[in-house]
């Protein structure tokens, strides 16, 4: 079931704009899949750097290069790239291209 886009502004201490379009509905994921996203960055814009608890985050660059804060670590990031920060780390990234960086989210719960 196709959700409504969803548009943040400096969305974790980030700068900028982010959009956020959820492939499926909490029912559809059921109760361990916190979210299953495309998410683009608009260029010059970030997510800012938080901290995951309770849950994973792994990204899948589709689009765009980015750079991205890996619990300490930055790296550069560009299409067909894949994070992953468990349970306890933290992460952010930065549209650092020219054009918007687009990418899959999917956010595990660690608790069971």
């Amino acid at each position: 079931m196709k959700q409504p886009i969803e548009h943040y502004e400096n969305r974790a201490g980030g700068k900028g704009t982010m959009h956020i379009e959820r492939l499926l509905s909490p029912e559809e994921m059921g109760p361990h899949v916190k979210m299953y996203a495309r998410v683009t960055i608009d260029v010059g814009s970030s997510l800012g750097y938080h901290a995951h608890h309770g849950d994973s985050e792994t990204y899948y660059i589709l689009e765009g290069k980015a750079r991205y804060h890996d619990n300490g670590t930055i790296r550069i990031l560009e299409p067909f790239d894949v994070t992953h920060t468990p349970d306890g780390a933290s992460h952010g990234i930065e549209n650092i291209g020219t054009t918007p960086l687009v990418f899959m989210a999917l956010i595990i719960s660690s608790v069971r």
